[in-house]
């Protein structure tokens, strides 16, 4: 529904009537749709954050194979763009609501997070681990979310180009 039709659209009586249940089940399993709404921001964070980052740290890799994991991620065919599409719903939510901000700006903050700790691994300084961990990230994004634009060859080349250009050391 949130996807579909938007976050304005996610309402108790809809959802009840889709379901097939009725209010009151509904709120046996939920206070309101605060709670609700909560819950899915909750679902959300632990599902495409807290355990695709555990996943990736418990991996066992190297740096460099650790780099090209999260790359291939907006790649992962049709759980990817799944994935994309409620990311894209969440992020317009967020533009309006305090709650579905904080919840989208602490899973960008632990992404990068993880993204700079794989350039440490790699050896690059702090700074520049910071500024190199954002930028990929706003690439990973933008693939997901632009997806459509290129072909499939044009996306794995530039994704190639883009762990070519994050591994490379800049002349100060």
């Amino acid at each position: 529904m949130l996807v579909d039709q938007g976050i304005d659209n996610v309402r108790v009586d809809v959802l009840a009537g889709q379901l097939g249940v009725t209010r009151g089940s509904f709120y046996h399993h939920f206070r309101d749709r605060e709670d609700l709404l909560r819950r899915v921001l909750q679902a959300w964070r632990e599902r495409t954050t807290e355990l695709l980052t555990m996943r990736l740290q418990n991996a066992g890799v190297e740096p460099d194979e650790q780099l090209a994991d999260v790359l291939s991620l907006p790649f992962r065919g049709r759980s990817a763009e799944r994935a994309a599409r409620i990311e894209l719903a969440l992020r317009a939510w967020a533009r309006s609501d305090e709650m579905a901000r904080q919840f989208v700006d602490e899973a960008d903050a632990s992404r990068i997070s993880h993204i700079v700790s794989v350039f440490a691994a790699l050896g690059f300084a702090p700074a520049e681990c910071r500024y190199r961990g954002f930028l990929l990230y706003s690439y990973l994004i933008a693939e997901s979310l632009l997806n459509t634009s290129s072909s499939s060859t044009q996306r794995r080349d530039r994704s190639a180009f883009v762990k070519r250009l994050m591994c490379r050391t800049l002349e100060p």
